[in-house]
């Protein structure tokens, strides 16, 4: 079975973890989407539609069996109503269109069990415990869970905590009242952390020394964070290693946050949130209150940083010094309050290379040119 997940045509509304990628690409709960499909449906080949300029890491294909709406973050129920549409059936939740097969003229109303849709970017970290939940039933379903070390302790239901195979965890405070706690193969919760689910912790991730978690947080593959984080998505291969405040978060793949680096997340006045939106080519406002940065890939921040509330940062920019920098800073920038400059193209890929050397790791030639698109089109 072939299936396309459809970008809808709100590409940019999740930029700037969108210009990398395509929307069924994005992480949220344990899984990115592309993944959540392959776990239902093992056998299914996955493709995309999206902007052109991404399509050679992430293809496309004219003859699919069906097209999704990569905004659904499936569960198993909805999956099922999907691989059963008949020909040119379209199935819709109210007025959201989940998937269609062939020219969809005939529309079937979903009535199971409701799943997670995000039509907004920062409802990646608002509905992160949703996706958590559903994606810990997905992936623990049948499955026996690792021994817990005796050196920690669990406040509420063990049964919700699941340890992959490699993971290590001691003298940790692990609670479970408020959601489920997930740790992934070779996954490593330090000394003196103490958690509050819903945590998603992917392979290879880990807390730091005395780390303070409050969920629903994901920290993607390969993922170091350290401090204090609440309700934070990490895409994959970012580090906030050391002390400072994040807060209804979104950070993109090889992100660095330096040594005290504080965000804020609400305003002195409690009122509702304005942010930037690519979309709009501005700032719009959301009815929303908490809301914290959202950083695109590449892009990295000094030490003793700080973030005014629902600051947006591009892709490939380097933030440093006193003070607060703009609430918007476009992709390829360097500097912070006092300045922003370009950062040259041929720079920002040394730089990047540089920090995937030491995963073994480096641009492949369609990552380079989905950045060089960028650069040039910011």
């Amino acid at each position: 079975m072939k299936i396309i997940l459809d970008d809808n045509g709100l590409h940019l509304r999740f930029a700037p973890l969108s210009l990398t990628r395509p929307i069924g690409n994005l992480r949220i709960g344990i899984f990115t989407n592309d993944e959540r499909w392959k776990v239902i449906l093992p056998e299914a080949e996955i493709y995309y539609q999206t902007e052109a300029y991404l399509t050679e890491r992430f293809p496309a294909t004219e003859n699919a069996d069906l097209i999704v709406n990569a905004e659904l973050i499936p569960n198993v129920e909805v999956a099922v109503a999907i691989v059963n549409l008949g020909e040119n059936e379209a199935l819709w939740m109210g007025e959201v269109w989940l998937a269609k097969k062939g020219n969809a003229s005939v529309k079937v109303e979903y009535v199971g069990e409701i799943p997670v849709v995000i039509s907004q970017r920062w409802h990646i970290f608002q509905k992160n415990g949703d996706a958590i939940y559903s994606d810990f039933e997905l992936i623990t379903a049948g499955r026996t869970s690792e021994k817990i070390s005796k050196t920690n302790t669990v406040i509420g239901d063990e049964s919700m905590i699941f340890i992959e195979e490699g993971a290590t965890i001691e003298a940790a405070i692990l609670n479970t009242h408020s959601g489920p706690i997930y740790i992934g193969k070779h996954a490593e919760i330090m000394e003196g952390s103490i958690v509050r689910g819903p945590l998603a912790m992917c392979e290879h991730s880990a807390l730091k020394l005395g780390t303070k978690v409050y969920g629903p947080t994901t920290l993607g593959p390969h993922c170091k964070v350290g401090g204090e984080v609440n309700n934070v998505v990490f895409q994959a291969y970012s580090n906030k290693g050391h002390d400072g405040f994040l807060g209804n978060a979104l950070i993109g793949e090889w992100c660095n946050l330096g040594a005290d680096t504080n965000t804020s997340n609400l305003k002195n006045n409690y009122g509702t949130i304005s942010t930037y939106s690519y979309e709009e080519k501005g700032e719009i406002e959301t009815e929303t209150q908490f809301m914290g940065v959202c950083m695109g890939d590449h892009s990295k921040c000094g030490i003793n940083t700080m973030f005014n509330t629902a600051t947006v940062i591009g892709v490939s920019s380097n933030i440093y010094g006193a003070g607060f920098p703009s609430k918007f800073i476009p992709s390829f920038s360097w500097g912070g309050a006092d300045e922003i400059v370009p950062f040259r193209f041929e720079k920002a890929i040394e730089y990047a290379n540089n920090m995937m050397h030491r995963r073994g790791l480096q641009l492949s030639q369609s990552e380079i040119a989905i950045l060089r698109h960028i650069s040039e089109d910011k």
